[in-house]
């Protein structure tokens, strides 16, 4: 199982949410799109035991912080990230603009983003698609998640 969450902004409470659901779930890798915001809120992800992915968003301006947050725990970095997983090619970004460019080249099985802060499961080109929402919680008022299953290339939104 693979965890998925995004626009965490902050939200120390919702991370240690989701990494009960993630453990919980026996999560083997766990997936950030973007929008921590601070290196506090990602050093909770320490908790997980297994590797976390993730991408720089569009709020995340200390990220030599939370660059050395990940240190040993993972990776972050600019988007667009690709990486292989259990026999999928995953592709996460956090802004939703270039997301159709991404589709169309079909240089992934499973395509994550965050920042529109609205939960999405999709399939479009052969692709799934997913967008956590908002684990934060701040606009909606909703702090979600979700749980891909690689076996069954199916994804789930759960509430935090």
């Amino acid at each position: 199982m693979i965890g998925v969450l995004s626009d965490s902004h902050d939200n120390v409470t919702a991370v240690k949410r989701a990494v009960r659901l993630f453990s919980d779930a026996g999560c083997d890798l766990v997936v950030h799109a973007g929008d921590f915001v601070a290196p506090f809120a990602a050093m909770e992800l320490r908790a997980l035991g297994c590797p976390v992915k993730a991408v720089f968003g569009n709020c995340d301006g200390e990220k030599k912080g939370l660059a050395a947050a990940f240190e040993g725990m993972g990776e972050i970095s600019g988007a667009p990230l690709y990486f292989e997983h259990a026999g999928l090619r995953l592709l996460v970004t956090h802004l939703s603009a270039p997301v159709k460019g991404h589709i169309r080249a079909k240089k992934c099985d499973v395509l994550i983003y965050g920042h529109t802060h609205k939960p999405e499961i999709r399939r479009e080109n052969g692709i799934l698609i997913i967008n956590p929402g908002e684990a934060g919680g701040w606009v909606h008022g909703k702090c979600t998640a979700a749980l891909l299953d690689p076996l069954a290339l199916s994804a789930e939104i759960v509430p935090l």
